[in-house]
């Protein structure tokens, strides 16, 4: 049998809608403020693409965030706080998503050319699923709407864990791994691709990793805007992506290459 792509499994914000990711992160920003704990937008950026509640437990466990926590609260922090400060998150991101569904150029014209090549579309997410039906239904009237949507609430683990990615694999009935190519923005994605054993390519252009909002983006010098995607990129090596490119409209070639590859019987 054949070994080709069969299956893209993309993630949703900051690789195919909400350019830059702005949604999640706004919304991280208030609630630690509303704590008195002050992060950095790099600090916060960093744990981007895990399950939101698991992305407040990794920020709380920093240790700069566990320092101000104590001075300002003079005891630890506890899965209380966590379920508390989740609830908030929950709460504020419901009420502004539906400003955040909006397709990052290219994409709706990407996977219609996979679709053509008899590629699955498939997605994993960090959201909740009742926050997915509200970004699936409006990306879905602005043009985007992949086969198949899987949640962390569906298999227990959020990313840099393989099961959502393996999920969508048994919808589809996709095997081996190596037909299976993930497609996203955080240093969460290239693992959760990696540990499933699929191929994970990063895109820098709206990724959080790049730290640019669509403001900066128009804004931004050409020097300015080389800094961000360079470490964009670097980020995203270094958490194991086999290609980083920079719009998703490049996905079509590197798939063409990695079919070569396993034609050739390459890793």
């Amino acid at each position: 049998m054949k070994k080709e792509i069969a299956l893209a499994v993309f993630d949703w914000a900051g690789t195919t809608v909400d350019y830059g990711c702005v949604a999640p992160l706004a919304v991280f920003e208030r609630i630690f403020e509303n704590k008195n704990i002050h992060l950095t937008r790099e600090e916060i950026l960093k744990p981007m693409g895990m399950g939101k509640r698991d992305h407040i437990e990794t920020l709380l466990s920093t240790e700069e965030a566990t320092r101000q926590w104590k001075e300002q609260y003079h005891r630890d922090w506890t899965q209380a706080d966590i379920d508390e400060m989740f609830a908030q998150f929950n709460k504020e991101l419901l009420s502004v998503l539906n400003r955040y569904c909006t397709p990052i150029d290219g994409v709706p014209e990407t996977v219609a050319l996979l679709r053509e090549k008899g590629i699955r579309i498939g997605s994993t997410t960090g959201y909740t699923r009742e926050m997915m039906d509200i970004v699936e239904k409006g990306a879905k009237e602005q043009g985007y709407a992949p086969d198949y949507t899987v949640t962390s609430e569906m298999t227990g683990y959020g990313r840099p864990f393989p099961y959502m990615l393996f999920e969508n694999m048994r919808h589809f009935e996709v095997y081996p791994p190596c037909c299976v190519v993930k497609v996203g923005d955080t240093a969460s994605d290239m693992r959760e691709g990696k540990n499933a054993g699929a191929w994970s390519v990063g895109i820098i252009e709206g990724s959080s990793a790049a730290n640019m909002t669509p403001e900066l983006a128009v804004t931004l010098s050409d020097e300015e805007k080389k800094a961000r995607f360079s470490n964009a990129e670097e980020i995203l090596k270094n958490a194991g992506a086999d290609y980083v490119i920079r719009t998703i409209r490049e996905l079509p070639k590197v798939i063409e290459e990695i079919n070569q590859r396993l034609e050739n019987e390459e890793s």
